[in-house]
């Protein structure tokens, strides 16, 4: 699976999007996705992009709350847009079971009620833990629950690609 071909897709999806509705508000989940929404703004000359730090709306925060705050790189949630009232498209390197794009909206909702919320990722595993589905998918994949799939931002010839790596779960 190349990450920089689904980056290149999701782009264009993107870009297709906003020329039909132009005032489209781009927002990425730390750190991943936060990672594609800044390229896409760059590279779709988007004036400005949020990001969503979900850690303190983790259902497993006693577990995982604290280590996703350290391992997000200080990405508070920043959102240089008024969230009431508009059109948004949460950004996420890896859709699994769901619960991440959950704490997502329930953080993007403490800033205020957009009127849509749509979901783009890189790559897509399936099994829902909850009724949560992409409207932008670079790819289907399937792996073993062992696996994680990680983003990773690889620099070549002075400029940043993506790839992903699979790691064994911990």
């Amino acid at each position: 699976m190349d990450a920089e071909q689904l980056y290149n897709k999701l782009q264009l999806n993107l870009q297709s999007k906003l020329s039909t509705k132009p005032t489209i508000r781009i927002a990425g989940l730390a750190i991943g996705g936060a990672w594609i929404a800044e390229r896409l703004a760059s590279d779709l000359g988007l004036p400005q992009y949020g990001v969503i730090n979900v850690a303190f709306h983790r259902d497993d925060y006693a577990e995982k709350g604290l280590a996703a705050m350290r391992s997000a790189e200080g990405k508070a949630t920043h959102l240089p847009f008024e969230v009431t009232g508009a059109h948004i498209v949460l950004i996420d390197d890896v859709l699994f079971t769901g619960r991440t794009v959950r704490a997502a909206l329930n953080e993007l909702f403490d800033f205020g009620r957009p009127a849509s919320v749509e979901l783009m990722v890189l790559a897509d595993r399936g099994k829902r833990e909850l009724p949560i589905a992409a409207d932008f998918v670079g790819e289907h994949v399937s792996l073993p629950d062992s696996q994680i799939l990680a983003l990773e931002k690889v620099s070549r010839g002075g400029t940043e690609k993506f790839r992903f790596v699979r790691e064994e779960r911990v």
